[in-house]
């Protein structure tokens, strides 16, 4: 471990979303890589995120976001231009998303920078990645090392063009993870919905530790200290967008790995109710940026009297 502020690299994918509803259309940047790097940076952990960014009016948007952030990028070609997805929402009030060409044929390189980024990090996380293009995860099992790794898989169903082999490429990398959060929407998009199942399952490939997300239901952590479970944090406040809920988790989970082990059944628990409430606190405003309960409460403060 690294005796310098814990550093933490970002993999996976950067887009603008293109929302539309009842109040019209507007963009915000977005992408779980770019929301888990952007998170980290929130919580004190310096990031670098790699990820395909196109040479173009939107890559530029995404830049200037990251930029805004404190978070280093380190951008492959796009010869489709920046990934975009058009958001939209089903009758039940879930997102629903079409994604563009740039999306569904994104790529990454890791050259001398983006090795040495990695090479230096205490923690690598991969979040929305082409898992189901073998010559993508060649590419970055090559890049890794013995880099620590999290993996979320964070499978979409329109840019996912062979679920067999979009498990085979995550599971290779999965069985050398320090953790894999995987939530209900992965277990049925994957497998057979059984995210008890899952969870063992990837238990059993070796898997460190494995965070399972279940929406309401709260989350569960299973690791070789045992099993620990957290409900949904109670927070003030309506409940505005849970889009980003799921980044903000592992942004929380990775920022704690980063800092250390917590091989403990007291440190377990702690980070992942720490991750509860930035998720809770996350949801209280729309998009993916990480909120935490501190920042929600310094908003307000004034509002009624405080």
């Amino acid at each position: 471990m690294s005796t310098q502020s814990p550093r933490a690299v970002v993999i996976g994918d950067a887009l603008i979303d293109e929302i539309r509803d009842e109040n019209g259309v507007r963009e915000l940047v977005g992408g779980a890589a770019l929301n888990v790097a952007v998170g980290l940076r929130r919580l004190g952990v310096p990031a670098t995120l790699i990820a395909m960014v196109g040479d173009d009016e939107p890559g530029d948007h995404i830049r200037e976001y990251l930029s805004d952030h404190d978070v280093a990028l380190i951008s492959s070609p796009a010869p489709h231009g920046s990934s975009r997805a058009v958001v939209t929402r089903s009758g039940s009030g879930e997102p629903e998303y079409v994604f563009n060409e740039a999306a569904q044929r994104r790529s990454i390189r890791y050259g001398a920078e983006a090795r040495a980024a990695i090479a230096t990090a205490d923690v690598v996380a991969i979040s929305c990645f082409p898992f189901d293009v073998p010559a993508e995860v060649d590419a970055v099992a090559d890049a890794l090392g013995d880099a620590r790794l999290v993996i979320d898989p964070n499978p979409r169903s329109g840019m996912l063009s062979d679920r067999e082999e979009f498990v085979r490429g995550f599971e290779r990398l999965a069985a050398r993870s320090a953790l894999i959060k995987v939530g209900a929407d992965d277990a049925a998009l994957l497998y057979d919905g059984d995210l008890d199942a899952l969870r063992r399952r990837l238990r059993n490939l070796g898997v460190s530790a494995v965070l399972a997300t279940a929406g309401a239901a709260g989350a569960v952590v299973e690791a070789d200290a045992g099993v620990f479970r957290a409900p949904i944090a109670s927070l003030p406040g309506t409940i505005v967008d849970t889009v980003g809920a799921g980044d903000a988790t592992l942004a929380a989970v990775v920022a704690g790995l980063a800092a250390g082990d917590p091989a403990s059944h007291g440190n377990w628990q702690a980070l992942l109710d720490d991750a509860m409430a930035v998720a809770a606190a996350t949801c209280r405003a729309e998009g993916g940026l990480l909120r935490t309960p501190e920042s929600l409460e310094a908003a307000q403060r004034g509002v009624h009297g405080s």
